[in-house]
């Protein structure tokens, strides 16, 4: 299973570091797109931790998935400066128009939304990030749909 050679080289390249269980996490969620749950006997294993405890880390932090990521991921900025220009009747809409809740991934499988707590672009709030790169600021309703027809329209 390639998912397991990769899991294997993150981990026999990180397992001996200091505090290696998030940079682990980071650079299997970097390559597969999220933590396979069958992954973490082998990290636990490798670390000298339970299974617990490693599933507890996944969980506590939103960032990590562990199911595969639609083929684009939005992130909605709820920080506070955020909050205080819209970001949460923002937030409401994007919701609505992919018709799931953060933390999951539409019906189509297309985009996977999730919440963030600061994208760095406080003072032109609120703000997206679609995938990785690119950042939409000063966010609107109408804007929103505009960029998602665009995604979606994108083979």
């Amino acid at each position: 299973m390639e998912n397991l050679s990769t899991i294997e080289r993150i981990l026999a390249a990180k397992q001996s570091l200091p505090g290696a269980l998030l940079p682990i996490l980071h650079d299997i969620q970097d390559a597969l797109g999220y933590i396979p749950p069958d992954a973490v006997p082998s990290i636990a294993r490798a670390l000298n931790l339970s299974r617990a405890e490693v599933h507890g880390v996944i969980t506590y932090y939103h960032y990590f998935r562990q199911t595969p990521p639609g083929r684009h991921v939005v992130r909605v900025c709820r920080a506070e400066a955020c909050q205080s220009v819209g970001c949460e009747a923002l937030a409401t809409h994007v919701q609505s128009a992919l018709a799931c809740e953060f933390h999951a991934t539409s019906a189509d499988g297309d985009v996977t939304l999730e919440a963030v707590y600061c994208l760095g672009h406080c003072a032109v709030g609120p703000n997206i990030q679609i995938d990785e790169t690119t950042l939409h600021a000063r966010m609107t309703p109408e804007k929103f749909d505009r960029l998602l027809a665009e995604l979606r329209s994108k083979p």
